[in-house]
């Protein structure tokens, strides 16, 4: 299968070299948001992600743009095609765990989880399964989820805790961080049962390890707990991801349709007319029905 997508880490210096790269080579320049640059030259994109950095290839020249390019003239290494060579544990068996919704003022908190191997992993990779925050289409999400969901090998979940029922955890929890533990432990918990003897489990790390190793006790999990930053990078956690914001879109969508009302992604003053535009033509009392009442947004409207 042809390549079409590519993403890398890259070191804050490779920024400069890929954009010389660029505009010597005849690439459109132009400007996008959370990106240093981006580049088009025929069906080809490459974009330079602030946050990492990192480096996305997409089109129909991506493979040929990562080993004749990129890996001589930025990485200095051949990388393509060698993932089991430099990356080993990303394709030994493990569970990847993500959530999507966090930082949202509107709609549930969901958290995926997805399993792989080394021949699932290759896979998704093939398929270009990578970290949702880089995917801004709601298509593109919903048939990468389609995949994941059928590649043989692969064991998933998914659970969502909508506004109302994550409003009472909250009050109980009293605190996110505990909250997501009980979130990503429930998931761990379940792909345990799917999957037994997988030996550990990465997550983006969200706050002090143990929290969630407390939480995975609390379930009598006994796995090895890995938690890092960037841990989208992985295949498994990419996947995870992709899960999570499939059905954070969702809800996002079919709420909007069901309300009247376009419900917003994000926080902050542009969700204001939103919320106050439910609840003139709802009332009140929905304000808790679609949204995270411990928001800083919330005590403004």
């Amino acid at each position: 299968m042809a390549l079409s997508s590519y993403t890398m880490p890259i070191s804050a210096d490779k920024v400069e070299v890929i954009r010389k790269i660029l505009v010597e080579g005849g690439f459109e320049m132009k400007q996008k948001a959370y990106a240093h640059f981006s580049g088009k030259k025929g069906k080809l994109n490459v974009t330079v992600y602030e946050k990492g950095p990192k480096v996305l290839v997409q089109g129909g020249d991506t493979e040929d743009f990562v080993r004749f390019t990129l890996e001589p003239m930025v990485f200095g290494e051949a990388r393509l095609g060698y993932e089991e060579v430099n990356e080993p544990d990303m394709f030994s068996p493990h569970f990847g765990i993500d959530e999507s919704g966090k930082g949202d003022f509107f709609g549930p908190l969901v958290v995926a989880g997805a399993y792989t191997d080394a021949t699932s992993t290759r896979a998704l990779m093939d398929a270009g399964v990578m970290d949702s925050k880089r995917i801004t289409s709601a298509a593109k999400i919903a048939k990468l989820a389609g995949i994941i969901r059928s590649t043989s090998g692969v064991a998933y979940e998914v659970i969502s805790i909508g506004p109302e029922r994550y409003n009472e955890m909250y009050r109980s929890f009293k605190n996110l961080n505990r909250l997501l533990a009980w979130g990503h432990a429930r998931v761990i918990k379940s792909l345990a049962e799917k999957v037994p003897d997988c030996p550990r489990a990465l997550s983006d790390q969200f706050a002090r390890k143990e929290v969630l190793e407390k939480e995975l006790a609390r379930h009598g999990l006994d796995l090895k707990l890995e938690q890092r930053t960037k841990g989208e990078s992985d295949v498994a956690v990419a996947a995870a991801s992709i899960l999570a914001r499939e059905r954070f879109v969702k809800w996002i969508t079919d709420s909007s349709e069901k309300s009247g009302v376009k419900i917003p992604l994000g926080a902050g003053p542009h969700v204001l007319d939103a919320a106050r535009e439910l609840i003139a033509m709802h009332g009140g009392e929905i304000l808790p029905k679609v949204a995270k009442m411990h928001f800083k947004t919330a005590g403004e409207i």
